[in-house]
C-alpha cells in the first residue's frame, strides 16, 4: 500500500471529521459529546490553523495528524488502515520537524498507549481526566530526539 503525506486542505474536513467521529462510535467508553457536523467543524478548525496533515491512500484520507508546534492534538487513522504503518508515519514526519513533541492519551486507549510507548514516547503525568472535555482519565506523554534541529 502506497501513503502519501500532505497538509490538509479544507475540503479535508469532512474525511478528517469521518474518522474523528468514527473512533468515538466503536469505543464504549468514549463519550458522545458532539454531532458528526460539529465534528467536521472542528477539524475544519485545525485545518484552518494549518496543524493537520493527512496520510493518503489512493487519492483517499485515511487518517491524520494535527499538531500545534509541539503538542499533538489529533492521530487518528480510519479503521480499516490501522496497523498497517499510517499512524507511525505521521508521527515520524511529525518527529522530523520537532525535537521533542507532547500529547496525550486516554488511559482506557490501551492500544495507543501502547503505540506511543513503542515510538519512543514516555510517560510524563497522569490525571483523573477533570481537564479534558470527557472527563476521561489520560496520560500525558513526551518524545525528545536529543538532536538540535535546524530553525
Amino acid at each position: 500500500m502506497t501513503v502519501f503525506l500532505r497538509s490538509a486542505r479544507s475540503t479535508d474536513a469532512g474525511a478528517t471529521g469521518e474518522i474523528l467521529y468514527d473512533f468515538s462510535d466503536e469505543h464504549d467508553w468514549m463519550p458522545k459529546l458532539h454531532s458528526g457536523a460539529e465534528t467536521i467543524a472542528f477539524c475544519g478548525s485545525m485545518i484552518d490553523r494549518d496543524w493537520v496533515t493527512v496520510a493518503e491512500n489512493d487519492n483517499r484520507v485515511v487518517g491524520f495528524l494535527a499538531r500545534c508546534g509541539v503538542e499533538i492534538h489529533s492521530l487518528y487513522i480510519e479503521q480499516a488502515f490501522r496497523g498497517q504503518g499510517i499512524g507511525r508515519y505521521l508521527l515520524d514526519h511529525a518527529k522530523l520537524e520537532q525535537t521533542e513533541l507532547s500529547l496525550f492519551a486516554f488511559q482506557a486507549n490501551a492500544g495507543a498507549c501502547r503505540f506511543y510507548e513503542r515510538n519512543g514516547f514516555s510517560e510524563a503525568a497522569r490525571s483523573d481526566g477533570a481537564e479534558n472535555d470527557e472527563n476521561l482519565p489520560d496520560v500525558k506523554y513526551v518524545w525528545h530526539s536529543g538532536e538540535a534541529k535546524d530553525v
